[in-house]
């Protein structure tokens, strides 16, 4: 079966190679400032499933995304990879916000329990990551996705290895 020619979608997105650069010479809280300020573009995932970071500070970072029809999966649902991809996100760069300039991060582990379904009706989308205990060498941190009404839709649990130069 053909797709609906009605129904197609452009993503554009900024080379990465910039902004990766660039974070390797501030602090994790302060290079994910600059990107919310727009003195670095997001990252091409943000772009092609559409959703931003909206504020970032110690030990916490929210991230944003308007749900589209393009997000559904074969039932009819906002399928649960956006979710996942939304906590991981959120939990990961709020272990960000604890690194020091040239530290990064890398998950171990995501762990994610879906609550109740989202719809691309649902409205805006808000994920919320906070870092449950830091670390020189493992960071935990846990997130919650909420609908508009704070109802959560979905929570995470995440283990993030500390990567040194």
């Amino acid at each position: 079966m053909a797709p609906d020619p009605d129904r197609k979608r452009t993503i554009t997105w900024d080379d990465p190679k910039p902004p990766l650069a660039a974070s390797r010479e501030l602090d994790g809280l302060a290079f994910l400032r600059a990107m919310i300020a727009g003195d670095y573009p997001p990252p091409p995932i943000s772009r092609l499933m559409n959703f931003w970071l909206v504020s970032a500070d110690p030990g916490e970072a929210v991230f944003e995304c308007d749900p589209g029809e393009y997000h559904d999966n074969p039932l009819g649902m906002v399928h649960g990879g956006l979710a996942c991809t939304l906590l991981d996100s959120a939990v990961g760069c709020a272990a960000h916000t604890t690194l020091a300039q040239g530290v990064g991060y890398t998950s171990i582990d995501l762990n994610v329990s879906y609550l109740r379904p989202v719809l691309s009706t649902t409205g805006v989308l808000r994920a919320r990551g906070r870092v449950v205990k830091g670390g020189q060498r493992v960071i935990f941190a846990e997130g919650v996705l909420e609908d508009a009404a704070g109802r959560a839709l979905a929570t995470a649990t995440s283990s993030l290895l500390v990567l040194r130069p």
